[in-house]
C-alpha cells in the first residue's frame, strides 16, 4: 500500500527572490490558492494518508499555517463567515494528515528524504516535489495503480525539448512497456545534448522503495554539492531494482520560477 507521501519544503526559493526573502514560496497564492494545497489535493486524492513534510526552522512559517488555530477561532466568532469557516475546517482535516521533520541545512532532495526515515513505515512511498504542479489529471493516483499492478518503483516523466534536456534529469530507456510506460536503464542528471540517451525528463513525482534510505546514507555529495535522490535512485536500478518510468497525461506547470509562477496562476484560472 502506498500510504505516506513525503514533500521536501526546505529550499530557499531563490529563483522566485524577492517574494521568498520573506516568505516561503510553497504558501505563494496561486489563482487565490496557496501552491501547497494543489500538491495536498493530489495527495489526498490519491488515497494517501500521513504526508511528511521536511522543512527548515527558516520556514516555519509552513507549520504556522497549519497551526493558527487561535487566529481562526477569533475570526470565526467575530465575522459568523461560512467561507472562513470552511477553510478553517478544510486547514484542520490536512493538519490531522501532516508530520513535520526538520533539514536545517539544505544539501539536495536525497538529504531531505533521508531525513525522513524514521517516519516511513511501508515498503513504498510517494515524493512530491511542490515546484512542479500538474493539472487536469492525477498524476500520482496514476502512478500509484501503475505501481500496484507492476508491484515496483515509478517515476513521472515528460518529453522536453532537446535543446533543454541539460537543465533536467535524463531517463535512459531499457524499452517501452507501452505509449505510456517504459522500463528505465539510467537516470542521467543534466546531461549535455550530445550525450543525453533521450529527451524524457524527470518530473517531481517519485514511488519509491523504502531500501533507498540504505543508499543514501552512505551518498557521497554531487553535483553543486549537494545529495540528489537521482544518484540514490541509479544505484538502485544498477543493482536490479526495477523503475517504470510514466509519462503522465495532465499539463506540467513549473512554480519554481517567476515565470512559471506567473503562468501557473494564468493556466489554473482557466480551470
Amino acid at each position: 500500500m502506498i500510504r505516506q507521501a513525503i514533500i521536501p519544503l526546505a529550499g530557499h526559493g531563490t529563483r522566485l527572490l524577492p517574494l521568498t526573502s520573506v516568505y516561503a514560496k510553497e504558501l505563494l497564492p496561486i489563482n487565490g490558492k496557496a501552491g501547497l494545497e494543489y500538491i495536498l489535493e493530489e495527495c489526498v486524492n490519491a488515497g494517501i494518508k500521513e504526508i511528511i513534510f521536511i522543512i527548515s526552522k527558516k520556514k516555519e512559517i509552513i507549520k504556522k499555517y497549519f497551526y493558527n488555530d487561535k487566529f481562526y477561532k477569533m475570526i470565526i466568532k467575530k465575522k459568523k463567515d461560512s467561507r472562513i469557516n470552511a477553510e478553517y475546517k478544510k486547514i484542520l482535516k490536512y493538519k490531522k494528515m501532516i508530520k513535520f521533520v526538520y533539514q536545517n541545512n539544505p544539501e539536495g532532495t536525497g538529504d531531505a528524504v533521508l531525513k525522513a526515515k524514521k517516519k516511513i513505515k511501508d515498503k513504498y512511498f510517494l515524493m512530491l516535489l511542490p515546484d512542479d504542479l500538474i493539472i487536469k489529471r492525477n498524476c500520482s493516483k496514476d502512478m500509484i495503480s501503475i505501481h500496484y499492478k507492476k508491484k515496483c518503483s515509478v517515476m513521472a516523466s515528460m518529453r522536453v525539448n532537446k535543446k533543454t534536456v541539460s537543465r533536467w534529469g535524463i531517463y535512459s530507456k531499457k524499452f517501452n512497456i507501452n505509449k505510456n510506460n517504459f522500463i528505465i536503464n539510467d537516470v542521467i542528471e543534466k546531461p549535455s545534448i550530445k550525450s543525453a540517451p533521450s529527451n524524457n525528463a524527470v518530473i517531481g513525482r517519485y514511488i519509491l522503495p523504502k531500501k533507498i534510505f540504505t543508499k543514501l546514507l552512505n551518498q557521497k555529495k554531487g553535483k553543486g554539492g549537494e545529495i540528489h535522490i537521482t544518484d540514490a535512485i541509479r544505484k538502485l536500478i544498477h543493482d536490479g531494482e526495477k523503475f517504470i518510468g510514466h509519462n503522465f497525461k495532465g499539463k506540467y506547470l513549473d512554480c519554481g520560477s517567476m515565470k512559471g509562477y506567473i503562468k501557473s496562476s494564468m493556466e489554473i484560472s482557466k480551470l
